[in-house]
């Protein structure tokens, strides 16, 4: 029996081992190509770069636009999602019956599962037009991008909140009921809070898919490498724009992309320690 434990215990090693050499050799390929590329164009044209032009003689390689419509589709899905992913999960944690209960939850989950080209359509065939005929333009615009993602973050930000606002003691909201609470303020200003860790971690996962995202928003944006100047105009994400040139991309074009990838990498690792700050000084 020690024999079998101790032979589990190096196997549950060597798996969590595997998992940080994998982030490692990720972080070793993407640092170790990018950033000697970013040194040859120049860190502060690359970054704060407004055109985008490998093609050109000479070539140019900024990608300022494809951050701020990162930043823009991101915001954006974050103001659709986030509200009614919240509100769906409280609804589901404290108000939903249980009959409507089997239905909902299966629901939230095939959401999870959908794959992110056919989100893609979606959005194609009823957003972009919807977007079109109500306010004109094109249709593929930032808007239907954040729409789109707003919808495709919500099961991430539903399960997780959920499962948060579940994990709060019962005591807590059967105590507020004690004083005289409602049920709605019981929920909303004792549960609720209690929960803020796991809520915030769900936000987070869900900014994680929004800048991560690419086939579905690659579909609906527009993929203009420009500063667009409204949420009606088109605009190219820093994974869109490495999916659609990284096919023929060559030499220097090539690792500036890998240099794209530097950028978005950094981004998310910001978001994490952001997160990570926020949940340290709520704890203290």
């Amino acid at each position: 029996m020690r024999v079998l434990e101790r032979l589990m215990k190096w196997v549950f090693f060597a798996a969590a081992l595997t998992s940080v050499l994998a982030v490692l050799l990720i972080c070793l390929f993407l640092f170790a190509n990018g950033v000697p590329a970013m040194a040859k164009a120049g860190i502060f044209d690359f970054l704060l770069g407004t055109k985008w032009a490998p093609n050109n003689t000479p070539a140019s390689y900024g990608i300022f636009p494809m951050i701020l419509g990162s930043i823009y589709v991101t915001a954006g899905a974050l103001v659709v999602g986030v509200p009614i992913g919240l509100l769906c999960a409280v609804y589901m944690a404290h108000y939903c019956p249980r009959r409507l209960y089997r239905f909902l939850k299966p629901a939230v989950e095939l959401l999870a599962g959908i794959p992110s080209v056919v989100y893609g359509f979606f959005g194609l065939v009823i957003i972009v037009p919807l977007i079109r005929d109500l306010w004109g333009g094109t249709g593929t615009s930032i808007l239907a991008a954040s729409i789109l993602l707003g919808i495709m973050i919500l099961p991430t930000i539903i399960t997780v909140s959920e499962s948060a606002l579940r994990a709060v003691p019962s005591h807590y909201y059967e105590g507020a009921l004690a004083l005289g609470a409602t049920h709605e303020r019981a929920v909303f200003r004792t549960v609720f809070p209690a929960a803020k860790s796991g809520i915030l971690a769900a936000v987070v996962l869900g900014i994680g898919r929004a800048i991560g995202e690419t086939m579905a928003v690659q579909m609906v944006a527009g993929n203009q490498a420009r500063i667009p100047d409204s949420i009606l105009k088109g605009v190219r994400t820093l994974t869109s724009n490495i999916v659609l040139e990284m096919g023929y991309a060559a030499e220097m074009h090539r690792e500036m992309l890998i240099a794209t990838g530097v950028v978005l990498f950094v981004f998310i690792l910001l978001i994490n320690l952001l997160f990570s700050a926020i949940k340290r000084r709520g704890k203290s």
